[in-house]
Order: C-alpha cells, then sequence, then structure tokens
C-alpha cells in the first residue's frame, strides 16, 4: 500500500480530465468526486437521464452477488477493477452475510487515483488482516496473478469469488479480453465463481436510446476509461462455458432482486447485464 502523502498526491496530480471511477462514484450517491467529475457526469445525464440508475443498478447487483457467494461457502473475493471504496463494499457485504468475519478480500484496480483513495477511505471500515487494496492492472495477467500470490490475503489453492463488476464495458474488443478472462479462470480453484457485469445495448428502447449510448461512449473517450457496449450473447462467453447459477445472464435486476432493487418491476430498462458461474 502507498503511504498517505503518496496518495494524497496522487489524487492532486489525477484532476486535469474525468476519472470514470470518481464518475462512477458521483452517479452513485459517494463523495469521492471533484468538478471535472461532476460536470462530465451531468453531461452524459442530460443525454442519457437514467445513467445514475444504470450506475446504481451495477453497485446493486455487486452487492447481491457477493452476499449470495458468501452465502454459499465463498470466503475469499479478488476484485479486479474495484474502483473507489463507497457505500457497500465488497468486504462489508461480505462480512455482514458472514458474521464470523472470516472473509478475505483483495481489491484491485490499475488507476493510481483508485488506489490512493483505497488507501485514504479503506482504514475506516477494513480490517488490514484481511482486507488489503494493490496497484495491478487486468492487462497484466501475470503480474496481477503473482500479486494475488503474494498478499498474504488469498490462497488461490482454495475455492474464490473473482469478481470483474462493471469492468467489461471498458474494455473493447480489440484488446482481447478473451483471453485476459481465459487467463484468470484457468488460475482460480475448482468450486470458484466468476462474477461479470457490463452496461449492454441490448434492444434499445428507439432509436434516441440507440444513438444515446453511442454518445456516451463518445463522451467517455475523454475521460480514463473509453467504453465498449455489448449484448448479452456477446458477453456470454466471458464465462468460458461454465455453468451459470441461477437464473444465469440476466439484467441485473432481475438477478435475486431484493426491496430495494433498481429496476425490479421491468429489468431490462436497465442497461445492465450480469450473472456468477461456477468453475467445475
Amino acid at each position: 500500500m502507498i503511504d498517505h502523502d503518496a496518495a494524497l498526491k496522487a489524487v492532486e496530480n489525477s484532476l486535469d480530465r474525468p476519472s470514470a471511477a470518481r464518475v462512477y462514484d458521483y452517479f452513485i450517491g459517494g463523495d469521492t468526486h471533484y468538478a471535472i467529475d461532476r460536470e462530465f457526469a451531468e453531461k452524459v445525464r442530460k443525454r442519457l437521464p437514467l445513467m445514475g440508475d444504470y450506475c446504481t443498478t451495477s453497485r446493486q447487483f455487486l452487492g447481491r452477488a457477493v452476499r449470495h457467494c458468501a452465502e454459499l461457502g465463498i470466503r475469499q473475493f479478488v476484485d479486479i477493477g474495484s474502483g473507489l471504496p463507497t457505500a457497500g463494499n465488497v468486504h462489508e457485504v461480505a462480512d455482514e452475510a458472514r458474521p464470523e468475519e472470516d472473509t478475505h478480500v483483495l481489491y484491485i484496480d490499475n488507476e493510481p487515483i483508485a488506489l490512493a483513495h483505497s488507501t485514504l477511505l479503506l482504514a475506516d471500515t477494513a480490517d488490514p488482516g484481511r482486507h488489503h487494496a494493490i496497484a495491478a492492472d487486468l492487462f497484466d495477467p501475470e503480474g496481477l496473478w503473482e500479486r494475488v500470490m503474494d498478499s498474504g490475503i488469498i490462497d488461490v489453492r482454495q475455492p474464490v469469488a473473482l469478481v470483474i463488476n462493471a469492468v467489461m464495458h471498458f474494455i473493447k474488443d480489440e484488446q482481447d479480453p478473451d483471453s485476459l478472462l481465459d487467463f484468470y479462470r484457468d488460475r482460480i480453484a475448482p468450486g470458484s465463481l466468476l462474477v461479470l457485469s457490463q452496461m449492454t445495448n441490448e434492444n434499445p428502447a428507439n432509436e434516441d436510446e440507440k444513438q444515446a449510448l453511442l454518445d456516451i461512449l463518445d463522451y467517455y473517450e475523454t475521460t480514463t476509461n473509453p467504453g465498449f457496449l455489448r449484448t448479452m450473447d456477446e458477453f456470454r462467453r466471458f464465462f468460458g462455458g461454465w455453468p451459470l447459477l441461477e437464473p444465469g445472464l440476466v439484467y441485473a435486476p432481475a438477478w435475486h432482486p431484493d426491496e430495494r432493487t433498481v429496476f425490479a418491476a421491468a429489468p431490462s430498462e436497465s442497461r445492465v447485464i450480469g450473472g456468477i458461474a461456477r468453475k467445475p
């Protein structure tokens, strides 16, 4: 972990353009964002008014998925592309689901700003013996996995929940996400669970929404993370053919909704798809 002075310096040096992680934090009601992020978020909201609800949908899916994994007996979580600590962190949800507080969580992000904020914010809620945030890059799978094994937090010989939530829409097909997912699926132990979600361009309601989704991709080209949307059929391959837990790959609000779930009455309006698969 970097120290607090280095963390603050990284924050100060990141304000020349919007951070996708901080924009997401703004949309879900967090407090780790700056004027440049808020201005960008409101530009997005003006073109796609429900964008904040889509982000909330992603965060709610993460919480329900982590809780489900914990209830199934998973005690280790590797969250790649974890972004900023905010409401409903993985370690908080996992500990709530398992009052024994025997879960171990490793947060991983390649953005210095995300790691900096993790350093500053995790100290308030985390158990340093069980929860860590490290810098590593999804696109450097060998290096990332070496850091996982060296973390002292995760025993890779035992099942884990590998969480890649609201990340794949920032990876374009020309960046070869298939090879990346092949690598990570190969490394986790049998019985592990793979949690994936992303924004989708499946069945836009009308031509205006179809164009709005394209416009949003153009907007995000100016941020730290350009975007890429997929249909369910295009996204399904990332599970590698592993059996999906019920109800399968669905619009996120249809995945074990609870009383707080946004779009529960009309899941397909959420623009977010997700699911969990188990490694045989």
